[in-house]
């Protein structure tokens, strides 16, 4: 049973969260209710406190301006969109209007006691009815806001939270979050010295030393960062600092996403991993960016993929002529395209954008799609690339990364095609797996067309995972710990490269304007991450523990290791050997590496259509094996 002491603060909690809940029209005529009431009261009081009489003759002369002061006041007040205002966020231009509100009134009281010639009408009384107007409709109004708050107070159920951050992304959180119930905030925490000890709508801002204290006293759990314009290298140092804490910490969307109506304040966002890696994206070179694009007709294959999709993103702001669209999956053209034409219209752009069903496979095809859109620079992501799937579906992988490579190489010097630019993975060098293998072949296939194709520049930028991908471990961990856990990764000691897939698509972009053909342009992945690592950070950052092998603490989150998968291996490279040279772009290096000879490649391919043909998944090992010397299948655990 609850305890009975309780009980009256229960129902006066439930009867003022049902007022709370009514309406947004009944609570508007609430307002002009109080108004009416209000604005006769104030006119009365001003006659009082003038002639020091509660019935003063005359004010008794006057009773007619009684039931004309609130129907005009009405009036103006709602002219003005004091009705409009939700109380809970009422500031300084709410105030504003009511002054002005009441000002007006005090005008018309002068102007009626004029025409309607009240000759003992006291001439103070305007004022002293504006002063105790502007009391009493704004007073009340802010009594009500500071109730709601209140109220929230007395929820028992909303959950107290930190705010890091005590700019304008800060106060917009507070305004937008407390009142809602779902959190109570306690105080703010922000490393400027110059905020720390002020209050923010009645806030307290801390140092972030105050933090443990704080966690202790009020029983924190959750922390929200509230730093939106920080750079990535800031937010790591925060994330480090906050580590230690058992503290869930939640980011909220950035201000340009809530203000365009992509994102809502109260939409909180697990912390992004790109912050936990602390590398700040270097500025594009604007001239890198366009050269290859701005006025052209671009086409992008696999369109609707991850990095696909980003570098649809990226083309259609540098203002192509022509967008052609080509992907094999319905669903994801359809989505890349509607996002695509919304995008074109925020930006205003005169860009045909093509969505065109088809894969790289059908020769047919693809040679119409280059040949009626006359495409001059080409982006191939069209790509098997989920190791364990494509190791289990070999034909069908070199199938679409080999040979569609080469179908869309040949289609594109038919077509005329100025520059095709693949997209490779750091899979490809010494590869382990199908998917590594055939993404190097098809490497080789673009450097022997290069070689005896001058008309189109082929070039080949490789990089490592990318965050958030299809296939990516991040939404997998931030799922697993969401639903408890185990967390699962594959081995104590694998190491992996991360980028973000916007700086990936960025840096794509730049490369392939820079290639005068056949190179191998290498993405700076910067320092490999332990995933066991990144695993224990992710559960920590999500205000859990890791639970050791005597299963301590009971509510913690286990890792297991799972072995390494079919064609997986323990590290990543990024180089074949090494002669690789720097570029113009601090953060692309470029690579010249040897191929087979045309003879031997075109032998290669013949015997992997062969293989294709008679769909012997063994036979397509052998061969792989055979042109990729370095190709070493990778024994699972």
């Amino acid at each position: 049973m609850g305890n009975p002491t309780n009980q009256p603060g229960r129902r006066r909690t439930r009867w003022l969260g049902s007022l709370i809940n009514l309406p947004r029209r009944t609570k508007r005529w609430l307002m002009v209710a109080a108004d009416v009431v209000m604005l006769p009261l104030a006119l009365w009081s001003a006659f009082a406190i003038r002639l020091a009489e509660p019935l003063p003759p005359a004010m008794l002369n006057a009773w007619w301006l009684f039931p004309l002061l609130p129907v005009a006041g009405v009036f103006i007040f709602a002219r003005l969109g004091l009705y409009r205002a939700v109380v809970r966020f009422m500031g300084t231009r709410a105030v504003w209007s009511v002054l002005t509100g009441v000002i007006l009134l005090a005008l018309l009281l002068w102007a009626a006691a004029a025409i309607g010639r009240l000759d003992d009408f006291p001439r103070l009384v305007p004022v002293n009815f504006a002063i105790l107007a502007f009391l009493y409709v704004g007073g009340s109004r802010f009594l009500v806001r500071s109730w709601y708050h209140t109220v929230n107070e007395l929820r028992r159920h909303a959950e107290p939270v930190l705010v890091y951050g005590a700019g304008a992304a800060g106060m917009q959180l507070a305004a937008g979050l407390g009142p809602a119930g779902q959190f109570r905030i306690i105080a703010f925490i922000d490393d400027n010295p110059a905020l720390q000890g002020q209050a923010i709508n009645g806030i307290r801002v801390h140092p972030p030393r105050m933090i443990g204290p704080l966690l202790h006293q009020h029983g924190i759990r959750r922390i929200l960062l509230a730093i939106p314009s920080a750079s990535r290298s800031t937010r790591k140092t925060i994330l480090e600092r906050l580590e230690p804490y058992p503290l869930h910490v939640q980011s909220v969307p950035s201000m340009e996403a809530v203000v365009s109506g992509q994102a809502r304040l109260e939409q909180l966002e697990d912390i992004d991993v790109a912050d936990l890696l602390g590398r700040d994206p270097v500025p594009p070179q604007p001239d890198l960016l366009r050269c290859s694009i701005h006025g052209r007709r671009v086409m992008v294959t696999g369109a609707g993929g991850s990095i696909g999709s980003e570098l649809c993103r990226r083309i259609l702001r540098q203002e192509p002529a022509e967008l052609v669209l080509l992907e094999r999956n319905e669903y994801a053209l359809y989505r890349i395209e509607q996002e695509m034409r919304a995008l074109r219209e925020e930006l205003r752009l005169d860009c045909a954008i093509h969505a065109l069903l088809g894969s790289v496979t059908l020769e047919r095809r693809v040679t119409s799609i280059l040949r009626l859109n006359r495409v001059q620079t080409l982006y191939h992501a069209a790509a098997y690339k989920h190791v364990p799937i494509v190791e289990e579906n070999a034909v069908e992988g070199v199938r679409n990364n080999v040979f569609g490579t080469r179908i869309l190489a040949d289609a594109a010097i038919a077509a005329g095609v100025e520059r095709f630019i693949l997209i490779s993975t750091d899979k490809a060098v010494r590869p382990t797996n199908v998917m590594g293998a055939s993404k190097r072949l098809a490497e080789m296939i673009l450097q022997d067309r290069a070689a005896n194709t001058p008309g189109t520049i082929f070039s080949m930028v490789r990089f490592g995972n990318v965050l958030g991908s299809s296939g990516s471990v991040v939404p997998l961990f931030h799922r697993q710990i969401r639903e408890g856990g185990p967390v699962t990764v594959t081995h104590p000691e694998i190491t992996r490269y991360f980028m973000s897939i916007p700086e990936a698509a960025e840096l794509v972009i730049q490369a392939g304007t820079m290639a005068s053909g056949g190179e191998v342009f290498v993405l700076d992945m910067g320092e490999a991450v332990r995933i066991q690592d990144l695993a224990r950070r992710m559960i920590r950052l999500h205000g859990r523990q890791v639970r050791d092998a005597n299963g301590q603490p009971a509510d913690g989150i286990a890792i297991t290791f799972t072995g390494l998968r079919p064609g997986e291996k323990l590290y990543e490279e990024l180089l074949i050997g090494d002669n690789v040279e720097p570029t113009r772009h601090p953060r692309i290096m470029q690579a010249r590496e040897d191929h087979a000879a045309p003879e031997t490649l075109g032998r290669a391919l013949e015997q992997l259509e062969a293989a294709d043909q008679a769909m012997d998944a063994e036979a397509t090992r052998e061969h792989l094996r055979r042109i990729l010397p370095e190709y070493r299948p990778a024994p699972a655990d």
